[in-house]
């Protein structure tokens, strides 16, 4: 069944407990997905979640971190994106990359600052790795073997025209 009107969306609070079921039905080697959450959200500007969200019900979220300070040439981190069940293969993934990243640059470019790059590491197994070839021009730039749980690969997307 196809997500039709997937609304993307900053996090509020008030998302707490559906992101995290979200995490911990996408990410189930990771615990205490609450705590995650709650501290990522509470690092904001370096951190900014948005949820994807249909009927209501929060079904995917993004989390992007800026790396390394606050500067004006930012190195953006594609830092977890997650879609629960049955939605996945439908492009809500894609909705939150394309409809959070503009509103991340704009929120950059109001301070006097643009991505220059976004870093995005994921396991290599990781079909989604097209994804971020696609969306992102992100390129594999290194490998890690047995980093987490199997090996990961180093994307780099850097092509200011694409960002």
């Amino acid at each position: 069944m196809p997500t039709v009107g997937a609304r993307v969306r900053p996090y509020i609070d008030a998302d707490l407990s559906a992101v995290a079921s979200v995490h911990s039905a996408s990410f189930p080697r990771q615990f205490m997905s609450t705590d995650w959450i709650s501290c990522n959200a509470a690092a904001y500007p370096r951190a900014r979640y948005f949820v994807a969200e249909v009927n209501g019900e929060v079904i995917g979220y993004i989390l992007w971190l800026e790396k390394s300070g606050f500067r004006k040439d930012v190195v953006l981190e594609l830092e977890q994106i997650a879609v629960v069940q049955p939605h996945r293969r439908q492009g809500v993934a894609e909705a939150l990359i394309r409809e959070s990243l503009p509103t991340v640059a704009h929120s950059l470019e109001e301070r006097g600052a643009k991505i220059s790059s976004i870093l995005v590491t994921t396991r290599a197994d990781n079909d989604a790795i097209r994804l971020y070839k696609r969306v992102l021009g992100a390129r594999v730039t290194a490998s890690i073997p047995g980093l987490f749980s199997a090996d990961e690969v180093v994307m780099v997307a850097n092509n200011r025209d694409a960002l």
